[in-house]
């Protein structure tokens, strides 16, 4: 027997949960697909940036989530490779803060209905089924529906079947980690970064207990037994801040090993994302699936936010007669339905296209110069690109996504 939605989400990370709540605000259902049996809490924290709390604002979850995250008041730069003071740069007049990933994607599940979200259900093929798509489901479950989504990662079926090739390894590897300082940790609000000699690090209060920290590095072959060994990656971590100040080391040292993780970064392609199929009839992507980018602006988690409210308002506008009820209690043309979600999809990709190519060229670009070994790079970055980088990124912040209105 199949099961008929309209519209079918794979993945319950941040793009998927966006999206999904973005429709339910509107008055449309969706089904959200989770392989796992439970959310998925990777990467702890990430900075979330005015954009950010422009879409997070727009599915309304901004206010509650502000309450338990403080603003940023500056980024404090010091280079282990030049003898000289930090440089800091203040974030007055913009909304910065950084973001426990638990917190939002708890808080964007409990806004949805009870039977949204369908754990342990992993897609293993899509096929063609007239104007539907069928989707095979790891436990023999069958599902149709007019719109799916792909919100499933770097590793995306949505994205393999659209023709997107894999992901790209970037050559840099990634340490991150959430330390609890019971009472306090005393740090103050600042986000403080160190760069040089290859390595990227630094660390980012969430509020008074909860820090952020993150190590960036160019790994060997050695460096690939890591990854899934907690206590070698702490001892990494330890062993490569020799040149940094106490105070990271102490965030690095409470670190719990249940709350250390590594990755490789990965990124797509630009040109894939110009030429590339980011929609094709009732299919899109969206989030990590869509333009998987490294850290570097600190873009990747927020660009998933702008996409789950872009995504929603396009499919809204597709689905949604001009009176406001879906379908207006009629029986609507397949054909016809199909040929208005197709553009409405094409439109989303449209509005998304260039910001996602925007954001994984810089975010290449800005870790390319800020973790580069070289002495030329590392000199001419800490004299000058150090003061031009911080404003760039502000700039990338000011992007408005807009709101759910149709």
């Amino acid at each position: 027997m199949e099961i008929v939605e309209d519209v079918v989400i794979v993945g319950a990370g941040i793009a998927g949960l966006t999206t999904s709540l973005g429709l339910h605000r509107l008055g449309i259902r969706s089904l959200v697909l989770e392989s796992s049996d439970e959310l998925r809490i990777t990467g702890f924290a990430f900075t979330t940036w005015g954009n950010a709390w422009k879409a997070l604002d727009a599915v309304g979850i901004g206010e509650s989530l502000r309450h338990q995250h403080y603003l940023t008041p500056s980024i404090l730069v010091a280079s282990t490779f030049l003898d000289q003071p930090a440089s800091e740069i203040s974030y007055k007049g913009h909304e910065i803060r950084c973001l426990q990933r638990r917190l939002l994607l708890e808080t964007l599940a409990k806004e949805l209905p009870s039977d949204t979200i369908r754990f342990s259900s992993k897609v293993v093929s899509i096929e063609e089924s007239g104007f539907f798509k069928r989707l095979h489901l790891s436990d023999g479950t069958i599902l149709k529906t007019k719109v799916l989504i792909g919100c499933d990662g770097v590793n995306s079926v949505v994205a393999k079947w659209l023709g997107f090739d894999k992901p790209v390894f970037t050559g840099r590897s990634a340490i991150r980690g959430s330390a609890n300082f019971k009472g306090g940790h005393g740090f103050g609000l600042k986000f403080r970064q160190f760069l040089g000699k290859g390595l990227r690090s630094g660390f980012l209060p969430c509020n008074d207990e909860n820090v952020y920290w993150f190590l960036t590095w160019i790994p060997s072959t050695k460096d690939e037994e890591l990854e899934d060994d907690p206590v070698k990656l702490k001892q990494f971590v330890m062993s490569k801040l020799e040149d940094i100040p106490n105070e990271m080391k102490s965030v690095v040292g409470k670190t719990e090993l249940d709350a250390i993780a590594s990755s490789p970064l990965r990124y797509r392609r630009p040109w894939e994302l110009l030429w590339g199929n980011i929609s094709k009839g009732n299919v899109c992507v969206a989030g990590d699936a869509l333009h998987p980018m490294t850290p570097d602006l600190g873009q990747g988690g927020c660009a998933a936010l702008e996409d789950g409210v872009v995504l929603a308002r396009c499919i809204a506008e597709a689905l949604l007669k001009p009176g406001g009820e879906e379908n207006n209690g009629k029986i609507v043309d397949e054909e016809e339905e199909y040929k208005r979600i197709e553009m409405g999809l094409k439109n989303y990709a449209q509005e998304r296209r260039w910001r996602s190519i925007d954001l994984v060229s810089t975010a290449y670009m800005v870790g390319y110069i800020q973790q580069n070994s070289r002495k030329i790079m590392n000199f001419l970055r800490d004299k000058f690109l150090s003061r031009f980088l911080p404003g760039m990124l502000l700039r990338k912040a000011s992007f408005d996504c807009g709101t759910l209105k149709i």
